[in-house]
């Protein structure tokens, strides 16, 4: 069984992210880590694999510090690396994301592609299912609960009330929430072996897309910090706290 899972290189937390003068977050140069999600979707992909006699490949975007997602994806027990780093996908938007890394996918005939469900720089949560239209393959997303059965992925799919139990064909591509797992720490012996497995590097020329394709339609216009919150109020008085809160909540618009 062949598994591809998708990662990619996030700002390390606990280093403050730097903006350039086109407000673009600043990679070249700054330490990246695989993002926290997709630690989850690591750990899904190396766990089917592991009960099926598969093999995964961790397939990333990004400029050559996110050597070091892929390489941490592999210490986690995948087998091998690829990483599409090119100059022209400097700021790609996410649906240039979603194009090379389909390009990416279309060279291996995958059984199984597995995702986090959204990165934590970005945020946008649409990767997964750009790609699945991009590869013409069916999606599920959301999935907390995975198992699979010959030709079939059958998962509890999180809700805002619960969850949905759905079935999908394989090939697919899968969505995986931080309930799904919890995700392994490497051993000393996988993160030698990461250092030790060649990673392959792709280009946009590699992939055969034209200019077009990896040319993003949106553009950062402005940034600016997060304000503050003011601080809260603290009301000592019994009498008057019930009628300040509700006061509150009408101001909030949460009772009609």
């Amino acid at each position: 069984m062949k598994i591809a899972v998708l990662v990619k290189s996030a700002p390390n937390p606990s280093v403050r992210p730097e903006l350039s003068d086109n407000f673009l977050l600043k990679r070249d140069g700054r330490e990246g880590v695989l993002d926290p999600g997709d630690e989850h979707a690591v750990e899904a992909a190396v766990r089917i694999a592991e009960a099926n006699s598969g093999e995964v490949t961790a397939i990333s975007m990004g400029p050559a510090s996110a050597f070091a997602a892929v390489r941490r994806a592999i210490a986690m027990g995948v087998q091998r690396g690829v990483l599409v780093t090119d100059p022209l996908l400097a700021g790609a938007d996410a649906l240039v994301t979603a194009r090379v890394l389909a390009a990416a996918l279309r060279r291996g005939a995958y059984d199984l592609i597995v995702t986090g469900v959204e990165s934590t720089d970005g945020s946008t949560g649409t990767l997964p299912m750009t790609i699945a239209q991009l590869l013409d393959l069916p999606s599920v997303t959301f999935a907390r609960r995975i198992e699979l059965t010959t030709g079939v992925v059958r998962v509890e799919r999180q809700t805002a009330r619960g969850y949905n139990v759905l079935e999908c064909p394989l090939p697919c591509v899968l969505a995986v929430t931080t309930a799904a797992n919890e995700p392994r720490y490497p051993s000393f012996k996988g993160v030698v072996r990461a250092k030790q497995t060649p990673v392959a590097t792709l280009s946009v020329s590699d992939l055969s897309l034209a200019s077009s394709e990896v040319a993003s339609a949106q553009k950062v216009v402005a940034a600016e910090d997060v304000v503050r919150r003011a601080a809260g109020e603290i009301v000592e008085d019994a009498s008057v706290a019930p009628a300040r809160i509700v006061a509150a909540l009408e101001k909030a618009k949460v009772l009609r």
